[in-house]
């Protein structure tokens, strides 16, 4: 069926403006362009991509002529532009800047300019536009008919013929693996007409690597299908139906969201599957390849540009039943969805901090009620605000209170290291720690910072080093010799005399995992010691040779930051080790207790997952406040008890909605300025518009300074979200701030900082 010749569209530019625009296509161009493709207009003084939204209603004025089509097939559907008109209307960004974020950055348009000469001899400069990452073609061989009864070749040719005949065709990398200098015996067949080339579009694969080893169901107990039972119900009836899938560590979360994705591809529907971490996605990856034959996408920030560009395209053309990825993969451009997973729904990580500034998580859901889809949200510390829903009503509940196999959850012990000066570990831990290597069993030793020392200081006049760029100290790295800002990179040698006074008695101050390794290493000299943090893990498949030595038993001390945390299962580790469990209850945000809580209990979960029982002990100052405690007692229903009694006293979510104003810059009295120009500004709009809202500040950032850019903030809080966002629309058309200054709002921030 020929699709609708537009003669106007709307179109949407990837830039910082907050409309569409609209254009007439030429006759020529007509029968190309459709929903969903980019097309070449003229913007002002200069050429851009834009997206067509479709036809232009109600056009006026003279429009402009778009110059080019630049996409044969759609990038994205009319469903899928309600979405991102949703996106655009929530975050308060511009509809160009959501696509462009949407699709994969294999396709983005690049310019490359050249003279041209006419016919009369002028010159002009043509664009020429290409795809930042273009198709991958290969070369494949094959033998011809009656190539098996040739004479008279010898040498190299005869054995890739005879390789050839063997197995059918073969890519021309596969050839050049198997035989040294191929080029002139695969030129020579040719000729002589025994084997045929031809060249066709190849994926970049991201599980070249990867074997697949097959896996069988298990069964599933009691409070699994119950769980399930819902689910595919839900999924059968093909109505949005949001879960609650709240399990213990251990409970078999994965089990019943392979059970109810089984479930699902039974009746001809995809599935969407959300991790916070891709330091988790090899491991799930190899459980839903063990299970299903049908295709398999995953979509992270680890594959190159051409790998993401073709798992994309897989999607698309319909050649996946299921993907599996980070936040950006809530993007997927998968039809006929059944159901969204979102694994460790807790995790802050899920939120986009950078551009558009969505959070996946709460996405899922979005996407899963246009799309009529069956959400799942699994953790074993749901957010406070989806426990409070699912409270409410508003979210189905389905618990797994205990540990598959009837495993016992980890007997746990907390410390007061208050007496410990200067002393990494308590005694009882390094007691805990030998005990568990002469029995044969893994530690995890748990520490959210990294480096070898959080800080220095000169002993003789107290210089502290910081970044010049951000308002941090550096983090020194002994096994590079040098010291780096965490937040811009910034890095500099290790020093021997103070800057300021020219003495040499510098010290190293607090721990981080570099050091908390060397300490264990000269502890424990014949223990197999490991680290993963982000310095270790920063090659390609990092985590996944760290997470598998693990898994093949090759490590017996596994020290680690918050990646050691997260859905890992392992049932080789026996014992998990806390350094410094209170660390996040200083950070100024009044989530700090739920987040030093999840952190904890995820910590905690990684042990005893296997025949023998788990052992944690958690070192602390704070070690009788109410999040310790209620972690180490396995309690979250106390933990959220006394949790959502502070919120509800403090008007904060679940009781409220909250939206950040950030403004930035590099001079720091223009920022200051701004900030409080804003705040008026903002004050005003409430008081004219008549809304209920908190405005508070502006105030300098929690970490006033970032990459060089000086911040302020102002934090909302409001009761009721339309009248929320309707001062935030206000607020973004009639603020109008200097060049120098620099905007963001952040609707539903997950932090402060």
């Amino acid at each position: 069926m020929p699709h609708t010749r537009y003669q106007t569209i709307e179109v949407a530019v990837p830039l910082p403006v907050d409309r569409t625009f609209h254009y007439s296509v030429p006759e020529p161009l007509r029968s190309s362009v459709r929903t969903g493709v980019r097309v070449l207009v003229p913007f002002g003084r200069r050429k851009v991509t834009g997206y067509v939204l479709g036809r232009a209603v109600d056009p006026s004025g003279e429009l402009k002529d778009i110059i080019e089509v630049l996409d044969a097939e759609p990038l994205f559907t009319n469903r899928e532009t309600a979405f991102y008109r949703w996106i655009t209307a929530y975050y308060l960004y511009p509809l160009g800047e959501v696509i462009k974020t949407a699709l994969p950055s294999g396709i983005n348009i690049e310019s490359r300019r050249k003279n041209v000469t006419n016919d009369d001899g002028s010159i002009f400069t043509h664009e020429h536009l290409t795809t930042g990452k273009g198709i991958r073609r290969e070369k494949f061989y094959h033998a011809a008919s009656g190539a098996a009864d040739a004479s008279g070749i010898r040498g190299a040719g005869a054995r890739i013929l005879l390789f050839l005949l063997e197995n059918g065709e073969a890519s021309r990398a596969n050839i050049y693996e198997q035989f040294l200098n191929p080029s002139a015996p695969l030129k020579r067949l040719s000729e002589l007409g025994l084997i045929s080339v031809e060249e066709r579009e190849v994926y970049r694969d991201p599980f070249r690597e990867e074997d697949v080893i097959a896996e069988t169901y298990l069964c599933l107990n009691d409070h699994q299908a119950a769980a399930f039972c819902r689910i595919a119900e839900s999924v059968s009836a093909a109505e949005f139906s949001p879960f609650l899938l709240h399990g213990v560590t251990g409970s078999g979360k994965t089990e019943v969201y392979l059970h109810a994705i089984a479930h699902t591809l039974e009746q001809g529907k995809r599935a969407l599957v959300l991790t916070p971490e891709i330091a988790l996605t090899p491991q799930l990856v190899r459980r839903f390849r063990g299970r299903f034959s049908q295709g398999i996408a995953v979509l992270h920030s680890g594959l190159s540009v051409g790998e993401r560009y073709d798992e994309w395209r897989r999607i698309r053309r319909g050649e996946v039943a299921i993907v599996i990825g980070a936040r950006s993969a809530i993007f997927a451009p998968l039809e006929n969805l059944g159901i969204i997973v979102v694994d460790e729904e807790h995790e802050a990580s899920y939120k986009q901090s950078e551009g558009v500034t969505y959070n996946a998580r709460d996405l899922a859901l979005v996407r899963g009620k246009l799309e009529k889809t069956t959400v799942v949200l699994g953790s074993a510390t749901p957010l406070i605000t989806t426990f409070h829903a699912a409270k409410e009503g508003r979210i189905h509940y389905l618990p797994l209170p205990e540990r598959v196999q009837g495993r016992p959850m980890p007997e746990s012990r907390i410390l007061d290291i208050r007496k410990l000066k200067g002393v990494t570990f308590s005694p009882e831990l390094i007691a805990a720690i030998a005990e568990n290597l002469e029995k044969g069993g893994q530690t995890l030793l748990f520490l959210n910072r990294r480096g070898f020392a959080t800080f220095l200081l000169c002993k003789d006049c107290g210089h502290i080093y910081r970044c010049p760029n951000c308002s941090v100290t550096l983090t020194h790295h002994r096994a590079k010799q040098r010291h780096f800002c965490h937040y811009c990179d910034y890095s500099l040698p290790a020093p021997s005399v103070c800057p300021e006074c020219n003495g040499t008695n510098i010290g190293l101050f607090g721990r981080g995992t570099e050091r908390l390794e060397d300490e264990v290493r000269e502890l424990f000299p014949d223990a197999r010691v490991a680290r993963m943090d982000s310095d270790t893990t920063s090659s390609r498949g990092g985590h996944a040779r760290i997470l598998k030595r693990l898994e093949d038993g090759s490590i017996d001390i596994l020290i680690g930051t918050q990646m050691i945390a997260k859905g890992h299962d392992y049932p080789g580790v026996t014992l998990v080790g806390i350094v410094s469990a209170d660390a996040t209850l200083n950070i100024p945000d009044f989530r700090s207790a739920e987040r030093t809580f999840q952190l904890v209990s995820q910590v905690m979960g990684r042990a005893g997952r296997g025949d023998s029982p788990g052992k944690v002990i958690i070192q602390g100052i704070s070690y009788d406040h109410y999040a310790l405690l209620r972690a180490a007692a396995h309690d979250y229903q106390g933990f959220y008890d006394e949790e959502i009694a502070f919120r509800e006293d403090a008007g904060y979510p679940p009781f409220s909605h909250l939206a950040m104003v950030v403004i930035s810059g590099t001079a720091e009295k223009a920022v200051e300025k701004g900030a409080q120009d804003a705040a008026r500004s903002l004050r005003e709009e409430r008081e004219s518009l008549k809304i209920r809202a908190e405005i508070l500040g502006p105030a300098p950032a929690p970490l006033a300074k970032v990459r060089g850019r000086f911040r302020w903030q102002i934090l909302l809080k409001a009761r009721n979200r339309t009248e929320l966002k309707r001062l935030l629309h206000t607020f973004q058309r009639n603020w109008k701030p200097p060049r120098i200054l620099r905007t963001i709002i952040d609707v539903d921030p997950v932090d402060t900082l």
